[in-house]
């Protein structure tokens, strides 16, 4: 087996802001969700915030996700698109410099490379703001088949439910894979998804899927229930492991008619903004080294609260080690 894991999903280079509460309500944006906006509202959003110099890093839900993968020693592909331009080339440079297979060097066109505006309120709740650009154009030719049957997991980014085409690549890949019996990973991805793109999630699930990750607004969502407890026999029908985050509550585990609960280590939160791609990425590690649910919750609970206590989506390489190496010799 070559990769550990194959996933698909949008490029997005994310540029972060930390804003108030009534700022965000004075920017018209709906807090703790992710909301698609077109290319004038990007400009204008840009030009209201122009006072700030925002942090920029390489994004995307899935690319985050295996870009912890790939830190902690495991191996990953990614299919993506992104364009010929100034974004484009950092994209590419990023995923390169963490060793990173991908298809962005035969898939770079004309058009602009898809951006994420990330907001950050002194909750340390994040706001995103997507213009998806070239990635809305991800395609069946994106897909690589052998990259695909050469991994363990193929990874699909909720997100893509988004996009007519981006759907239909996530759900070419998953025929390939389901072919070849690589097991299948979906996140939820976000609350707004579920409300205006659920019919593509559906899709994407099928009939289950080995991995399902959500957080607990998420899973709420998709079962319109209020009451947790209530709602995890449903849940745990939805996959053959069932990962739900709770923020500062750790997480819960269904697998095997079990209800795994793991505690989450106590931090100050700055930014919740990739803490849920960190877990799956975290979590998919370690159960590729063969560790129980249980165990892999646990360095997953770690690695996603140390990215909530600093500011960005993603953790310096050794940072991340570390707190892999600590969780290794507490077996």
């Amino acid at each position: 087996m070559r990769y550990d894991i194959c996933a698909i999903g949008n490029a997005l280079v994310d540029l972060e802001f930390n804003v108030t509460d009534d700022e965000l309500m004075d920017l018209g944006i709906e807090k703790a969700q992710m909301t698609l906006m077109d290319a004038d509202r990007r400009l204008e959003l840009l030009h209201r915030l122009k006072d700030q110099t925002p942090r920029r890093t390489g994004g995307g839900s899935a690319g985050n996700t295996i870009v912890a993968l790939q830190q902690l020693g495991g191996q990953a592909f990614y299919s993506c698109r992104v364009a010929d331009d100034a974004f484009g080339r950092f994209y590419a440079d990023d995923l390169a410099a963490h060793g990173i297979q991908s298809c962005v060097h035969r898939s770079k066109t004309d058009g602009h490379t898809g951006t994420c505006l990330v907001m950050i309120t002194p909750d340390a709740e994040r706001t995103m703001c997507t213009h998806l650009s070239v990635s809305a154009e991800l395609n069946a030719s994106d897909v690589d088949a052998a990259a695909i049957r050469s991994s363990a997991i193929y990874y699909m980014e909720g997100y893509l439910a988004a996009s007519p085409s981006g759907l239909a690549a996530a759900m070419l890949g998953r025929t390939i894979a389901t072919e070849v019996g690589v097991q299948l990973a979906l996140t939820l991805s976000d609350v707004s998804m579920i409300q205006f793109c659920r019919a593509g999630l559906e899709a994407m699930l099928g009939d289950g899927v080995d991995f399902l990750f959500a957080n607990e607004a998420e899973i709420k969502a998709w079962f319109g229930e209020s009451d947790f407890d209530a709602l995890i026999p449903s849940a745990a029908a939805l996959a053959k492991m069932v990962c739900i985050t709770r923020g500062a509550d750790g997480c819960v585990i269904l697998h095997a008619g079990e209800i795994i609960q793991v505690a989450s280590p106590k931090v100050k939160p700055i930014d919740t903004n990739g803490a849920g791609d960190m877990f799956a990425g975290a979590f998919l590690y370690a159960i590729r080294q063969g560790q129980s649910p249980e165990r892999a919750g646990a360095l997953a609970t770690h690695a996603a609260s140390a990215v909530v206590a600093q500011h960005g989506n993603r953790m310096p390489t050794a940072t991340l080690q570390s707190i892999r190496d600590e969780w290794a010799t507490a077996q």
